[in-house]
Formats: structure tokens, sequence, C-alpha cells
């Protein structure tokens, strides 16, 4: 007579899957004590405008973070993306101001829809140039990254002539709006940012692509056995992130109207701070998108306490950014 299985060896598998789970929950909870603790510390925090103000400065980061999201699930990093944002913003407002004081300047709608088009056209451009030679050309992306980071700074700076390249007045009116007005109470960058989000986490987890995306991450090798165009998928990781600094540049620019030498300082560090704090791991293998968005929001609620209190120095918020990304990898120390 065969012995019945106990309900210890039935539990035990089930084990691993509720730890896994709980890890994944760590970002949900962190955000939860922050908001508490931010409440406690000053009545102004928990106000339906606090929230939406934190919401639309999660937005810029977290629509990079995002695409940052494929392309570190991957096993890739880009370093550039403040630097590319800054020159998105700079030839934007270089070509609109170039064509509303043109001879035969088209109306003041289809030079801001121009310009929308250019951005996007020149953030998936660079973010494909970022995939070829990091694929075909055969150099480490923080090495591409890194030195495109310098490029990028250092032609919105001549550009610029050291200074600030600023919108036309009359097309800064026209475009604000992108930044400024709200739908059903919620400003237009947080509903591009919910739709940018929703939109990455059905491609990632949905789609063909991205179960390609995050093999490649997991083992390179083993994906390159399995037949996945690994040169192909990675491109497309880096096009895809181009694409979103570019939306994130869109509704950054009618916010000042202007971009200077240092626009965009930084947001790498951000975006990547969001992905890792969210749960994907730098090592790559996978991604979570819904994760990416909390470690977002996290931080942007570390950033607005730190403005609402006097616990340490605003300044130090990018410190604060950077003990985050460094505890993170360490506690995802060998895992994939």
């Amino acid at each position: 007579m065969q012995p019945q299985p106990t309900t210890d060896s039935t539990a035990a598998p089930a084990l691993p899957a509720l730890r896994k789970r709980l890890k994944g929950l760590g970002p949900v909870v962190a955000l939860v004590l922050l908001c508490i603790a931010g409440a406690s510390l000053n009545s102004d925090f928990a106000t339906f405008d606090n929230l939406m103000n934190v919401l639309t400065r999660t937005a810029f980061i977290g629509i990079i973070a995002v695409g940052m999201t494929f392309v570190i699930a991957a096993g890739g990093i880009d370093l550039s993306v403040g630097s590319l944002a800054a020159l998105i913003a700079g030839v934007m407002i270089v070509a609109m101001n170039a064509l509303v004081s043109g001879a035969n300047a088209p109306s003041g709608l289809s030079i801001v829809m121009l310009g929308i088009a250019l951005a996007l056209a020149f953030g998936a451009l660079s973010g494909t140039v970022h995939g070829l030679l990091i694929t075909h050309g055969r150099i480490e992306p923080f090495i591409v990254t890194l030195g495109t980071l310098g490029i990028f700074r250092a032609v919105l700076t001549w550009l610029s002539d050291g200074g600030a390249l600023t919108l036309d007045f009359n097309l800064s009116e026209l475009y604000s709006p992108v930044y400024y007005h709200s739908f059903l109470g919620v400003p237009v960058p947080v509903w591009v940012f919910a739709a940018v989000a929703v939109a990455g986490a059905v491609i990632l987890n949905r789609t063909p692509y991205g179960q390609h995306v995050q093999a490649i991450g997991s083992n390179e090798q083993v994906a390159r056995y399995a037949s996945i165009r690994v040169d192909r998928v990675k491109v497309l990781t880096y096009l895809l992130l181009g694409v979103c600094v570019a939306i994130a540049t869109i509704l950054y620019v009618p916010r000042l109207g202007s971009a200077t030498p240092t626009t965009g300082i930084l947001w790498e560090l951000e975006a990547i701070a969001a992905v890792v704090v969210g749960g994907t791991s730098l090592k790559g293998g996978a991604g979570r998108i819904l994760g990416t968005v909390i470690g977002a929001v996290l931080l942007s609620v570390i950033g607005n306490i730190l403005n609402l209190t006097s616990i340490i120095s605003v300044h130090l918020n990018a410190a604060v950014q950077g003990v985050v990304i460094v505890t993170v990898a360490y506690l995802q120390r060998g895992r994939r």
C-alpha cells in the first residue's frame, strides 16, 4: 500500500512562489509607508493638488523608465537619455522657431505638429543608432551611451551657444495645453504616462517580442540557439527607448518653453533607479512595467517629501536616488 503524500510535501513547492510574490510587493509596501510618512510630516502632502503635482512630475521620468525597462530586461543600459532629451528639446525649438519666421510660414498648429513629429523621428533615429553600434559594432552599451551622453549635451550647448534656446512666444502659448491642460481633472502628461505604461506592459508581457526581450536578458546564447533574432530585438529595444525619450520631451518642452545645457540632467539616474526599484534586475532577464511605474512614483514621492519638509536638503535628492540604486543592486546580487 502506497503512503499518502503529506501536506508538507505539497506545500513546499509553493513557498518559493510565495516569496517571489512578497518580493514583488516590496515597492508597493515602500510607497504606502512613504505616503503615510509624508502625510504625517506635512498635511499638504495628502491633498489632491499635491497628488496631481507628484504624478505630473513623475510622468517625464516614468515614460522614459518604461522604455528603459525593455533595455535593462534585455541585458542592456542607456546612460544618455537625459542628454538625448535635452538635444531633442533644442532641435524641436530651433526647427519650430525657423518655421514660424519663414516667408511662407504654416499655421501655428501645423508647426507644433511638425515639431512633435521631428522629436519622435529624432528619438527613434538616435535609439536605432545606439542599437546598431551595440549589436553590429560590438561595443558595450555602457561605452556607447556614455559617449553619446557627451555628444548630445555638447551639441545642444553649441546650438544654444552656452545659453538658452527659447520657443517663440506665440508657439509657446499654442503648445502649452500639452502640459498645462487637464482631462477629467487629471493633467495631460499623467494620461500619456498611463497610456505608455499600459502599452509597455502589453508589449512586454503579452507579445512574442516581449518574451524575446526577456529571453535575451536571461541568456543571450540560449536565445540565439532558440533562433531568436537577438540583434534585431536589441535594436528595437533602443529604438523604443528613444521614442519614449521623445514623448517625455514633447510633454516637457511646453513646461518651460526653453532648452538649456542643464536640461535633463540626471534623468538617466532617475530612470534607471525607477526600473531597479520596481524589481527589474540590472542583470536582465525579466521586466516589470507596473513595478517601474511604482518605482518612478516612489522616487517622486521622496523628492516631494524633501520639498515639503526640512528633514534633509532638497539638494541631496540625487544622493538619495543614488543610495537607492546601490542598495537595490546589492539586494539583487546574484539574481536574474
